[in-house]
């Protein structure tokens, strides 16, 4: 009889350990962006540790989620993002892709995350595509786009008078989505564009690009481009005497790892983004601790994104206690996101995640080698982004 009890509670105290054990859910998500070329600067390793901290930081409060992060380098390649998406949800049991810079890769996977019915949550890309024509129910454009980067910086320079445009534009789906929307708001406000010139990307010598949108006698050089690439065009241009000779240049997509890299030749340069390190007392404590594991540097816009997105995703899994894309992105997006970095925001029906921006001016370093920015305006968050019925996204009911 004893045996028999004894027997009894070891079947129930195993059912009780498989029943929590049922009750966690396991998420395993992947990380996918450059790590080793112009753009892994602002995404790469710092997007992991991103990652690794929303992990951390919902483990803290919630126990029934635990978290794997997976990474891979796309190469700024469709062809090698698109393998790598396929193999991490065909064989690797990954459940939503992160980060994914570079437009070309992020639209084929936002297509493979669509055929496969997972969940991609994209914070590197800019095309304002992935939420307009290419829109998908399984997708989520987290922290900024082309069309809310030429309003900021495009709005502010035309409201002062440079109201000539020369764009010099990576030659790939971002850089044309750059330019198209930032030629779209500089003729609607009245002024004109001088000229374009594509560039290979990655791009390495600017000097003939330089020389014609100096012919141009444009007011304004509009760098439709990112990282690397936009860091040895504005050297370029300082050596070229452009900004002496009375054009302005402005860099349409800049990040404060950009500006910390190019050092005096960024000051004074408009940009818009949206998330600095030093806004508040919650971007502040999230960037010392991306510090001490990132070798002193501060995020990027993108890097903070990984980390917001990933958050609200996970609050999604736990509510809706499973994995089911169609449920957790309903619950994404009828729930307000808030979070340390970002605030408050919302996911609208064709996927774009509103919060506000801001317009920054570079300046030189002040209480700290990071303290790199003036703030000259706040975009409110219903302004910040494409009005959602002119998106073109067929998710978006008339």
């Amino acid at each position: 009889m004893k045996l028999h009890v004894l027997a009894l509670g070891l079947i129930a105290a195993g059912l009780l350990a498989a029943g929590g054990a049922d009750a966690q859910t396991k998420v395993k998500v992947g990380v996918m962006n450059d790590r080793s070329g112009v753009y892994a600067d602002i995404t790469g390793e710092g997007s992991v540790v991103a990652a690794r901290m929303a992990a951390e930081d919902f483990a803290a409060v919630d126990k029934g989620v635990t978290v794997e992060i997976v990474s891979a380098d796309h190469q700024n390649k469709p062809d090698i993002g698109s393998n790598i998406a396929r193999q991490w949800y065909d064989r690797d049991g990954v459940d939503a892709i992160l980060d994914v810079p570079t437009s070309s890769v992020a639209l084929a996977v936002n297509q493979i995350t669509r055929d496969k019915n997972k969940v991609f949550l994209n914070s590197g890309a800019g095309t304002s595509d992935l939420t307009g024509a290419q829109c998908s129910p399984n997708t989520v454009h987290w922290t900024y786009d082309t069309w809310a980067l030429a309003h900021g910086t495009a709005s502010a320079l035309i409201a002062q008078g440079d109201d000539t445009w020369f764009f010099i534009t990576a030659d790939y789906a971002f850089g044309h989505a750059l330019e198209r929307d930032a030629s779209a708001l500089v003729k609607a406000q009245g002024g004109t564009v001088a000229g374009s010139v594509r560039h290979p990307f990655p791009g390495q010598d600017f000097a003939s690009f330089l020389l014609q949108a100096q012919a141009s006698g444009a007011k304004v050089v509009a760098l439709a481009n990112a990282g690397g690439d936009t860091i040895n065009a504005i050297k370029q241009a300082s050596e070229f005497g452009l900004q002496a000779g009375g054009q302005k240049l402005a860099g349409l997509l800049t990040t404060i790892r950009d500006v910390k890299t190019l050092g005096p030749a960024a000051q004074g340069l408009l940009l818009t983004e949206s998330f600095y390190w030093d806004m508040n007392d919650g971007t502040r404590a999230f960037s010392k601790r991306f510090a001490e594991r990132m070798g002193g540097q501060m995020p990027s816009m993108i890097q903070a994104g990984v980390y917001a997105s990933l958050t609200h995703y996970l609050k999604a899994v736990a509510a809706t206690k499973g994995k089911d894309p169609a449920a957790v992105m309903a619950w994404m997006k009828a729930n307000p996101s808030d979070d340390p970095l970002f605030g408050q925001g919302r996911i609208r029906a064709d996927g774009r995640h509103i919060h506000p921006m801001y317009l920054f001016q570079a300046k030189a370093p002040g209480r700290g080698d990071w303290d790199l920015y003036d703030l000259r305006a706040t975009i409110p968050a219903d302004q910040a982004f494409r009005p959602e019925a002119e998106g073109g996204c067929p998710l978006v009911k008339s």
